[in-house]
């Protein structure tokens, strides 16, 4: 958390930014995952913003000099503050643009990053080799059978390397595998070609419907606007561990696969 969902929403509340020059950066606390390059504020000092794209869980503020590189790691957000209020703990960065909005970087964790590349953003080693988008034309159930072929992991686990596919994390490979009848600790190399495009479907089915909701605010996630999520109402099965499910009435039942919480319906998914 935050995942694509998340992300995708702020991006969307942050196109008002563009065309905006950035009169100023406030750097509070450079401790986050990687450290705020210190020349942050020097490079970015009145840079105009051009445009505000999304790669995978990143979002890519492209400048006049290059391009901001934002992660939310596990606990952030960017909201843009009309009037700012007084500062709080974990709030580590501050961009001043020249219609008086702030935008602000609030991080408990620390595990998110604010970064600089004057290069191609898709070239920097955190985009490099990253997956095709699951919303876009290139990813589809003939993608995930040829790269499941021979390979005996999770079918959850699959679908959230970043390599097959970017920005499916937890909570969304979860619902999209219960809309998909298919149990996430299946062998991927068994799932079906037929199978894999149901899924695929329903990996874009769930992102969409995530992002129409606002995505999911579990603990600390708050759009471009400061507003929580709304998509958490709506789980089928994540998080619901013990109640029944939505479609037949069998209890949820979560086990760890590859690490993670994973949660599904023992009835519904085969």
């Amino acid at each position: 958390m935050p995942e694509l969902p998340e992300v995708e929403t702020t991006r969307r509340d942050l196109l008002t930014t563009i065309g905006r020059r950035i009169l100023g950066v406030d750097v509070y606390d450079r401790r986050l995952r990687w450290p705020v390059p210190r020349e942050l504020p020097t490079v970015l000092a009145g840079a105009r913003i051009r445009a505000v794209d999304r790669r995978s869980k990143y979002l890519l503020f492209a400048l006049d000099r290059g391009t901001m590189i934002v992660h939310f790691g596990m606990t952030g957000s960017l909201t843009a503050l009309k009037r700012p209020p007084p500062r709080r703990a974990h709030d580590h960065v501050d961009w001043r643009l020249d219609d008086g909005t702030t935008l602000r970087y609030h991080d408990p964790r620390r595990f998110g990053a604010v970064l600089w590349t004057a290069g191609e953003a898709g070239a920097h080693p955190l985009l490099r080799g990253l997956g095709p988008e699951p919303l876009e034309r290139d990813f589809d159930g003939d993608h995930l059978w040829r790269m499941a072929r021979g390979r005996s992991l999770p079918i959850k686990s699959l679908v959230m390397d970043n390599h097959v596919v970017v920005g499916v994390g937890n909570i969304y490979a979860s619902e999209a595998l219960f809309r998909a009848g298919i149990r996430p600790t299946r062998p991927a190399g068994k799932v079906s070609r037929a199978r894999m495009a149901v899924l695929a479907a329903s990996i874009r089915e769930v992102l969409e419907a995530a992002i129409a909701s606002g995505g999911s605010t579990l603990r600390d996630y708050v759009n471009g606007r400061g507003e929580a999520g709304r998509f958490q109402f709506t789980h089928f099965v994540y998080g619901r561990e013990g109640a029944p499910c939505r479609v037949c009435g069998t209890p949820i039942r979560a086990r760890y696969v590859g690490q993670r919480n994973t949660f599904y319906c023992p009835a519904c998914q085969l």
